[in-house]
């Protein structure tokens, strides 16, 4: 029979370290699972559209894209546009792909869009098919649905920095450093400072020449964590993208992760209060190693990938 001490532990802890907590701007909760709402009013008086289309063209110096849209209901008919979008957006975005997004319009009459995520059948298929089958997974478990040490981590499929489809799959036969983080996070001794030291394991990783070594990041807001948004976030870091990932998705799969991975994130108004882990998981697919909170170092992971 399985014992709770850990994980009962780990939500005391938890408990605790919400007093330092993270803060975001909450404006949704959707993640990649739906798309935004037709209209709706900022505080700023910017408005926000629900956009679907297709890219026809990407200009990467100007921060932009052409799109062939849908009708933006309340605003105007189907048509061909130039939009503003972010840097990480830019960098992902492709010619040919059917995107939903935001279309921001700001009282000046500029516009842009945000919360980009890729709208193509298969993708979103999978992402469906790959959520559904962890909702199952975690409802089946119920109370014991957290994954103890030496049990394998569940099955899963997200996206990718780059809008591509990830299932969990793709890491077995590989060793796996994972953790939960999100880009707006504030305060320097929480996810910024987790990122630092994945980063910092990274670079032990390839001085050692150690082989099959994967490093993940999964984000606990997938409401803002687009794709785009997770670029951007490694670029501006510099991360080698080669064997670290950045992940989101869909709402309900995030949380299903952090259930079956003993990580406590609740929103409390605009504020994201959450726990941290970070786990080495083993080229079949078990979790060999876990530390709860910050005061872990790289060392300690990359010696136990060494063995």
């Amino acid at each position: 029979m399985k014992t709770y001490a850990r994980r009962t532990l780990g939500l005391i802890l938890a408990g605790l370290i919400l007093t330092g907590a993270t803060g975001c701007d909450r404006t949704e909760k959707s993640g990649a699972a739906a798309s935004a709402p037709a209209v709706a009013a900022r505080a700023d008086g910017a408005e926000r559209y629900a956009l679907t289309g297709e890219v026809l063209s990407v200009n990467e110096a100007g921060k932009a894209i052409t799109v062939r849209h849908d009708e933006v209901k309340g605003l105007m008919p189907a048509m061909t546009m130039d939009f503003a979008v972010s840097g990480g957006d830019v960098r992902v975005l492709k010619a040919g792909q059917h995107i939903r997004a935001e279309l921001v319009r700001e009282k000046n009459g500029d516009s842009r869009l945000e919360k980009i995520w890729p709208d193509d059948q298969a993708t979103n298929a999978a992402i469906a098919a790959g959520a559904r089958g962890l909702r199952e997974d975690t409802m089946t478990k119920g109370k014991a649905a957290y994954r103890e040490m030496g049990e394998a981590i569940p099955n899963f499929t997200l996206l990718d920095q780059e809008g591509r489809v990830i299932t969990s799959g793709r890491f077995r036969g590989k060793t796996v450093m994972l953790n939960f983080i999100f880009t707006r996070c504030p305060f320097v001794d929480k996810c910024p400072a987790a990122t630092l030291k994945m980063m910092a394991a990274q670079k032990q990783v390839k001085a050692a020449a150690l082989p099959n070594i994967e490093l993940i990041s999964i984000t606990l807001d997938p409401a803002y964590d687009t794709p785009g948004i997770l670029k951007e976030y490694a670029a501006v870091r510099g991360i080698d993208p080669a064997n670290f990932s950045f992940l989101t998705g869909p709402e309900g799969a995030i949380r299903d992760l952090l259930t079956q991975f003993g990580v406590v994130a609740e929103f409390e108004g605009d504020l994201l209060k959450h726990s941290l882990a970070t786990l080495l998981i083993d080229p079949t697919g078990k979790i060999i190693h876990r530390a709860d909170g910050s005061g872990w170092e790289p060392e300690e992971f990359v010696a136990k990938m060494k063995k």
